[in-house]
């Protein structure tokens, strides 16, 4: 089956990435200035591997929370998503590439 933009579930997408990544340890670590030797370079890891737990762990609690309101506090998580909408705007919709498995941007 072909996958077509379904535009609430695309604002929903983008409000439970901002609610669960973007407003999480992410920011921090997003937050300071570039390394100006690295920059640029996908070689070079920049972020540690505590760091990724870290933004992993807060990721995972954080949708957990979201999918719980949406099972048992419906209201809770429309407020979580109206937050969350408000914050990704002006974001760009998904693009509908089905990506292989374990594959890496590159």
């Amino acid at each position: 089956m072909k996958m077509k933009l379904d535009p609430d579930l695309a604002m929903e997408a983008k409000a439970l990435v901002v609610l669960a990544f973007r407003n999480g340890p992410i920011e921090a670590l997003h937050a300071g200035k570039p390394c100006a030797v690295c920059s640029g370079l996908p070689e070079i890891s920049h972020i540690s591997d505590g760091e990724m737990k870290v933004v992993m762990k807060s990721a995972v609690d954080a949708m957990y929370r979201l999918l719980w309101q949406r099972d048992y506090d419906p209201v809770a998580y429309n407020e979580a998503l109206a937050f969350g909408r408000r914050n990704t705007i002006h974001w760009d919709d998904p693009e509908l590439k089905k990506p292989r498995r374990g594959s890496r941007p590159k």
